[in-house]
């Protein structure tokens, strides 16, 4: 509630929400100043009553959260309608009352400083952080932390975190020990940050990883074992791709490759799927894959497909993986989980793998899923390449 004094008309104008009347009073100060005025005011006909005003200290704002008071009064309620800083962090419902112009420019001549005070917020990306990502999970964001292929800016912990979690000790303190920023949050943001899926405690904001498009390819040793390149066709489903990836990498693939078209992302959920290993093992990224294919043909790599079993007669050799023998440089070519191979990648394969099954199988569920299945092919592989070094 606002109220002014002049000397010149005698007049007491008090400005409320519904009270807008004029109320006579002596003359006395000729200064604009804030009051406040008792409730009996509002009620002239009382002719006894003599009004009695009394001057109302400023109240200080409180610097992260606003007013402390939760009666706040009309003054405050002026501030926070004039300040964008209090706009963006409240919204007062149900009140369409608006103070006048000349009220609004009266109060911010009184009070220079209001509009230069900061309010705290909470934890976001602004706008010059658009390009960065939120890995969450313990491994992935530990490796992250540790490979540093990552540009890390800041490393979100759950607040009130058991203090005797050894996992997420060990995250905090590579984070300090990087000298990356250490914030504790609540459930409730990582939650947002995560997408709702487990982030176990921890969230880390990074630059995202590409598929990597530079070429390095060099001919094998003839010392070593043949290697075994797995080569990816339009994998979409992040869950799977993540489970490939951390299959290939604790079997011991030389190489992983992946279209780039219909294919599913390097995303934080890929490297949660892949309990980090996304972070270690590089995958590289080929527009083309049946040029890339036709190019190590030439320099004496073999081209190896996969076939569900019991699938149709084909003009490829079909062989159980089983009964195959890795004796020369191999590329494993595992196809999308709808469609599976292309018909011009399957053209290239010189010898079609199948997983022979322990049982005969009901309609419907003749194949097994694409991880499970890249995962029982390279561990066949691989360890025919060892029974032949």
């Amino acid at each position: 509630m606002w109220v002014f004094t002049s000397s010149a008309r005698q007049h007491l104008l008090v400005w409320g929400r519904r009270v807008h009347r004029p109320v006579s009073v002596p003359s006395g100060d000729s200064q604009l100043a804030p009051y406040h005025v008792t409730a009996s005011l509002l009620h002239p006909k009382d002719g006894s009553f003599n009004p009695v005003v009394r001057k109302r200290p400023r109240q200080k704002p409180d610097v992260s959260y606003g007013w402390r008071d939760r009666h706040r009064s009309a003054q405050s309620e002026a501030w926070k309608n004039e300040s964008p800083a209090m706009q963006t962090t409240s919204h007062r419902k149900g009140d369409d009352q608006r103070v006048s112009s000349e009220l609004r420019k009266l109060f911010l001549e009184d009070s220079p400083g209001v509009m230069e005070r900061p309010v705290a917020c909470k934890p976001t990306r602004d706008s010059k952080l658009q390009s960065l990502e939120i890995v969450f999970g313990i491994s992935p964001c530990l490796l992250a932390l540790t490979q540093g292929r990552r540009k890390v800016k800041t490393l979100f912990v759950k607040d009130n975190e058991a203090p005797d979690r050894a996992s997420v000790i060990k995250v905090c303190e590579e984070a300090c020990r990087r000298g990356v920023q250490v914030q504790r949050v609540s459930k409730n943001i990582l939650e947002r940050m995560s997408s709702g899926r487990v982030h176990q405690g921890v969230c880390l904001e990074a630059s995202p990883l590409r598929y990597l498009t530079e070429r390095t390819d060099s001919a094998p040793s003839t010392k070593e074992p043949p290697p075994l390149w797995l080569v990816l066709e339009a994998i979409q489903d992040p869950m799977n791709l993540g489970a490939i990836l951390r299959s290939a990498y604790f079997l011991g693939v030389d190489r992983v490759a992946s279209s780039l078209r219909h294919t599913c992302p390097l995303s934080p959920v890929v490297s949660k799927a892949s309990s980090g290993v996304m972070e270690v093992l590089r995958v590289h990224g080929y527009e083309n894959l049946e040029d890339m294919l036709k190019l190590k043909v030439a320099q004496g790599w073999q081209v190896v497909g996969t076939v569900a079993a019991g699938a149709g007669e084909s003009q490829i050799p079909v062989v159980r993986c089983t009964d195959f023998q890795m004796t020369k440089p191999t590329l494993l070519l595992m196809g999308g989980e709808m469609e599976g191979l292309s018909r011009e990648l399957l053209t290239l394969c010189q010898t079609l793998l199948t997983i022979p099954a322990g049982r005969d199988l009901s309609d419907g569920i003749e194949s097994l899923n694409v991880s499970v299945a890249t995962g029982i092919l390279l561990h066949s592989l691989l360890s025919s390449r060892k029974s032949t070094t």
